[in-house]
């Protein structure tokens, strides 16, 4: 069916759903580089490299100093982590509150754009298929306008419409792969600052006793 057909030729058989899919994987590939390059920057330092130097400058008496290492990282406990020690000197549930509400902010940065993959991952297969119905539709109604041609012509027209199909299972398979392991890897980072949030509430509270 497709033999001697270009990239192009097959692209226009879909018909105009083939520029939604289009648009939804341009889309789709944009958001995923863009994520999985701004995770890889926040993931570049350790919690278990980081929080030692963080310990030992508090152990020192050096809140201000704790708080400049924190500056100098781009990982979202560190953030976490400077919010708590500005809050050095009050009470337990004030240096708590002002990291939790730290965790939900850098959350809420992490989760950025993530529900565009999830959407596209989502719906790109149902696109494809209404191409597919539109391409059958189109098939009956060339029949019924020839009035000759029978099940070849059926069958043609029903084989040139699938590639919607296949193209939204190419748009959509992607996407979910990779919202599902940006859902993992949010999971991850909301760990690793709890975890440090722990941490420091429990250094600055026994300190202050």
């Amino acid at each position: 069916m497709f033999e001697g057909k270009s990239i192009l030729e097959i692209f226009r058989l879909g018909g105009f759903t083939m520029y939604i899919l289009l648009l939804c994987s341009v889309v789709s590939i944009a958001v995923i580089l863009e994520r999985v390059q701004s995770y890889y920057v926040k993931s570049k330092l350790k919690r278990s490299q980081f929080m030692p130097k963080v310990l030992a400058e508090i152990g020192k008496g050096s809140v201000d100093g704790a708080i400049r290492l924190c500056e100098k990282e781009s990982a979202p406990f560190c953030s976490v982590v400077k919010m708590g020690l500005k809050k050095y000197g009050h009470d337990e549930k004030a240096i708590s509150g002002a990291m939790e509400r730290e965790i939900m902010l850098q959350t809420i940065v992490l989760e950025r754009y993530t529900s565009i993959v999830g959407t596209i991952g989502n719906i790109a297969v149902y696109i494809g298929l209404f191409g597919t119905v539109l391409g059958i539709v189109r098939s009956f109604h060339n029949i019924a306008s020839v009035g000759s041609g029978g099940i070849s012509v059926v069958i043609g027209g029903v084989s040139e419409s699938l590639v919607c199909t296949a193209t939204g299972l190419m748009v959509a398979i992607p996407a979910v792969m990779a919202f599902n392991y940006f859902i993992k890897r949010i999971d991850n980072f909301v760990t690793e600052m709890e975890y440090c949030s722990s941490e420091i509430l429990d250094t600055l509270t026994s300190k202050g006793n």
